[in-house]
């Protein structure tokens, strides 16, 4: 014969002090542990939005991101030329080869300097990548010093309101517009002529990138193998996309690694606490389990019961935990990405939260075995005698 849950309820309301600091105790890390898997999601989001599924980028053979990566002029060229590039409704290739170097500004914050990604690019390079749109100001004038800037970086770093002259390689630039790209990775990203910038840096007749809209994405794999082996050219091609997901793999792999690390040591103190109040329970409640057992309620259904009870108070606490994480959603944080701060949003997701209940669930069930157990084992007479 199974309890009713009532009997659980009405113990829980009895109690409920005690039944309150266990909630607030798995409640908070919870709370720690959905935050931490919003800024991995956060992170990988931007980046994913960085890359279409349509577009393929070209890097030098070897390179692990765009800053370490070299393509001489011709080759970018080449590439560029190829017919399996789009072409735009002015018949020109689809094709944005691109200067990639960091600049070093000062944080709002701290005004301590931090590497900022700064992106040598054409006109053309807007109707490749997608998305980007001037919110401020308007874009740069081909052949002036003339920059425009993430929202994101904007906000973080000095000298980049409209109007502002920053000085980089001992020439001043002129912030001229701000520009958003959809929540992705460019909204941390400094964009100017590419021209003026291969001048500026000592990069005449170098790209770092290129990067191509296909005419059918399923020519990438063809597209891809034929450049590789080129005797000419010392080129990778990859989806957009996959490329920037592989460069956010081991940065969102650590925030993962660390919301499990944190939230399990808070969460060993969280059980502990939670088993204490299962305990007190179980003791305060003596003269109720052995009348139960009197009564014919078995052992296994006892067990159930008090297991029940400690998890459905974990669960409470882990909806508390949800709650307070809530607020951080669209917090923006930072992060070191290819050798440059890379601002985001926190995102708490579904799945975060999710994740999270059930962390509070499994906090709950460890927590409440033990006493449930002994709950269940206690004799009836021994324990009318207790009472």
């Amino acid at each position: 014969m199974a309890l009713p849950l009532a009997y659980n309820v009405r113990s829980l309301r009895v109690r409920w002090q005690a039944n309150v600091l266990a909630m607030l105790g798995i409640g908070l890390v919870v709370s720690v542990f959905v935050t931490v898997m919003a800024m991995a999601s956060g992170f990988r989001f931007a980046l994913r939005k960085t890359g279409r599924a349509d577009n393929a980028i070209v890097t030098e053979k070897g390179s692990q991101s765009e800053l370490t990566s070299g393509i001489r002029v011709d080759d970018a060229n080449q590439v560029a030329v190829d017919s399996r590039v789009a072409r735009a409704p002015d018949g020109q290739p689809l094709a944005s080869p691109e200067i990639v170097v960091v600049a070093n500004l000062e944080r709002r914050s701290d005004g301590e300097p931090t590497n900022v990604l700064f992106r040598g690019v054409t006109h053309r390079a807007f109707a490749v990548r997608g998305g980007i749109r001037i919110i401020q100001g308007r874009s740069f004038t081909p052949g002036l010093y003339e920059i425009i800037v993430g929202q994101r970086i904007q906000e973080r770093m000095r000298g980049l309101n409209l109007g502002d002259k920053v000085k980089i390689q001992k020439r001043d630039w002129q912030v001229v517009g701000v520009f958003a790209s959809e929540g992705s990775g460019f909204e941390s990203e400094i964009w100017g002529d590419a021209d003026v910038m291969a001048a500026a840096f000592g990069r005449a007749g170098w790209y770092q990138t290129v990067v191509l809209r296909l005419g059918d994405p399923a020519m990438l794999a063809g597209f891809a193998k034929e450049l590789e082996h080129s005797p000419r050219m010392q080129v990778d091609m990859k989806q957009e996309r996959q490329y920037y997901d592989e460069q956010a793999g081991t940065v969102v792999g650590l925030l993962s690694a660390l919301a499990v690390f944190v939230s399990l040591i808070m969460g060993i103190g969280a059980v502990f606490g939670a088993m204490n109040t299962m305990y007190a329970i179980v003791a305060a409640r003596t003269r109720e389990i052995a009348t139960l057992r009197a009564l014919g309620f078995s052992r296994a259904s006892i067990l159930f019961s008090f297991a029940v009870e400690s998890v459905f108070l974990a669960l409470a606490g882990g909806a508390l935990g949800c709650l307070l994480a809530l607020p951080a959603n669209g917090v923006t944080g930072a992060t070191v990405s290819n050798f440059s701060e890379l601002a985001f949003a926190f995102r708490v997701t579904l799945r975060a939260l999710a994740a999270g209940m059930i962390f509070a669930g499994s906090m709950g069930l460890a927590g409440g075995l033990l006493p449930a157990v002994r709950a269940a084992r206690l004799p009836i007479t021994s324990a009318l005698r207790e009472a």
